[in-house]
């Protein structure tokens, strides 16, 4: 699948160093056999290059993303995008093949190979040939073209997107605008448009057509209007969305009289949507009436968005303006951390990859450079998850008493009664935000029970540590309370893999929220004195 890798050993084993290249701005896949079934798609930018370690083996993938103008040596419009026809053969090009005597190609969709009873037996030509397309055909495709350089195997991966459309509509259109019969006012002596809005089911042979017609009460002698040019949007793989206007100008006392139907029609059938016009009325509330009105409705408004907003008040007073209250008496934990672990490859399309000092001369010496960032201090901070450096450094570097669920609490009892009592024994509650946090009941239900114990005893801090912001606003957690808290509770974003000054600011801010070390110390020797007298 991956031709023969070079092998090296350095100081801790042998190691297998795969070689790939992608083209900026290409989807690309991560081709780490841990996660065949998890891989993430990414968009290739220059600073992905470098080299990536598979977690659970010694595999290493290097790297390179090279300009689309070097990718072979030529380029083709579109070649990133098949379209092909459902219930038929397909066949699905290599970007960059015809510019290489090389027709040895593997394909692959998502990181699964295609399996042989898809394609056509006997092809040769490096496409991918398909026997029969069905809809499940559609998605995004790799091909591995293998070329050696200097005694190096290097893997080409490109990237392909392919739709499947059907050769005729099989629905008649859909009007969405009028919706039915529908009334519009008009000022009379004003021009007035009138707007259809339709969507069409995709089809290779255009057949759709949109018009506008005035007919009397009757929906008879039909009127062909004057109307602009339609209007095409191609929405999604599967539906188009056509818009058409009719113009009426001016309006007259006879148009009131009449009926306005759109007709839309494909090759199934057509549907139709009426609009009848009515004459404007224009009012005015007398002054002494409108005023009072005017000024009730907008204190009823603002109570009603006082009464939203008091959740989000009362959580942002507690987090911000209450910290001098913190005590640590009879609390046996400073922080109890709540994280939830990510796949090994996702913080590629994070860019979280972090480069070498000076950029190695060689492939052998790019793969030998990545194993020693990996066992230096420093590259434990750049490379490895947050999940695994944030507790090492609260516990060993600074010294405060850590509570992990999985770690200091016993098993076999209630998971929610282990987290209300483990946050109660804490100072501080800290979450570790990804999309995979927020997409697990769990981790949810720990962020909950911190908010509400929040604010039923202000004596605990929480903190949000975002580890990958962008891709964890795209998840909305199913409670309510937490939706509101994302917003305003204190927050810090996990810097990894941009400048060192960046990464040592996220460790200064940390710091400084963090408990004060010396109430702790106050309550030891004030433990001590009892025991003492005791």
């Amino acid at each position: 699948m991956h031709g023969k890798p070079s092998r090296e050993k350095i100081g801790y084993g042998a190691f297998e160093c795969l070689n790939y290249r992608a083209v900026e701005g290409e989807m690309f896949m991560m081709p780490c056999y841990e996660s065949v079934t998890r891989g993430i798609e990414f968009r290739a930018e220059a600073k992905h290059s470098g080299n990536y370690p598979c977690s659970g083996s010694e595999l290493f993938i290097h790297l390179q993303v090279v300009k689309r103008s070097k990718s072979l040596g030529c380029f083709q419009p579109d070649e990133n995008r098949v379209l092909l026809r459902f219930d038929g053969g397909g066949v699905i090009p290599c970007p960059g093949l015809k510019c290489s005597n090389n027709t040895h190609v593997t394909w692959h969709k998502r990181n699964e190979t295609v399996p042989e009873h898809k394609r056509v037996p006997g092809q040769t030509s490096g496409s991918l040939q398909l026997r029969k397309v069905i809809k499940e055909d559609r998605g995004l495709y790799f091909c591995d073209q293998q070329i050696i350089e200097r005694g190096v195997i290097w893997t080409f991966r490109r990237a392909v997107t392919v739709t499947v459309v059907p050769d005729q509509a099989s629905t008649p259109p859909r009007i969405k605008n009028p919706d039915g019969n529908k009334i519009e006012r008009v000022e009379l002596g004003q021009p007035h448009n009138l707007t259809c809005e339709v969507y069409f089911p995709f089809e290779v042979s255009f057949s759709r057509e949109v018009l506008w017609y005035m007919n009397d009460s009757n929906m008879e002698n039909m009127t062909l209007l004057l109307m602009e040019k339609q209007q095409v949007l191609n929405l999604t793989d599967y539906e188009y969305k056509v818009i058409r206007t009719a113009i009426i100008k001016p309006v007259t006392p006879q148009h009131l009289k009449h009926r306005y139907t759109c007709i839309a029609s494909n090759i199934v059938g057509n549907t139709s949507g009426t609009i009848e016009l009515k004459k404007k009325i224009k009012g005015k509330w007398p002054s002494l009436v409108g005023y009072p009105i005017a000024s009730l409705l907008l204190v009823a408004g603002l109570g009603i968005i006082l009464h939203v907003k008091w959740l989000e008040i009362q959580l942002i007073y507690r987090s911000h303006f209450q910290h001098g209250k913190h005590h640590g008496d009879g609390k046996e934990f400073d922080v109890f951390l709540s994280y939830v672990w990510s796949p090994p490859s996702a913080g590629v399309e994070g860019g979280s990859a972090r480069s070498s000092p000076r950029r190695p001369d060689t492939d052998e010496e790019a793969c030998i450079s990545s194993m020693e960032l990996l066992s230096t201090e420093e590259g434990m901070s750049t490379q490895r998850p947050l999940e695994v450096v944030l507790p090492r450094v609260l516990e060993d570097r600074w010294g405060y008493r850590l509570c992990l669920l999985e770690r200091d609490v016993v098993p076999g009892g209630a998971y929610t009664n282990d987290v209300v009592l483990a946050i109660q024994r804490s100072r501080m509650l800290i979450c570790l935000l990804s999309a995979d946090y927020l997409s697990d009941s769990n981790a949810v239900f720990v962020l909950e029970s911190g908010v509400q114990a929040m604010l039923q005893n202000s004596a605990l801090k929480l903190l949000l540590i975002w580890t990958s912001r962008a891709s964890a606003s795209l998840i909305q957690p199913d409670s309510l309370l937490v939706q509101r808290a994302l917003k305003v509770l204190p927050s810090l974003d996990w810097t990894s893999g941009k400048p060192a000054r960046a990464t040592n600011n996220f460790w200064r801010s940390l710091k400084k929220v963090m408990p004060d070390q010396r109430v702790k110390l106050v309550s030891l020797v004030q433990n001590q004195k009892h025991l003492i007298l005791t």
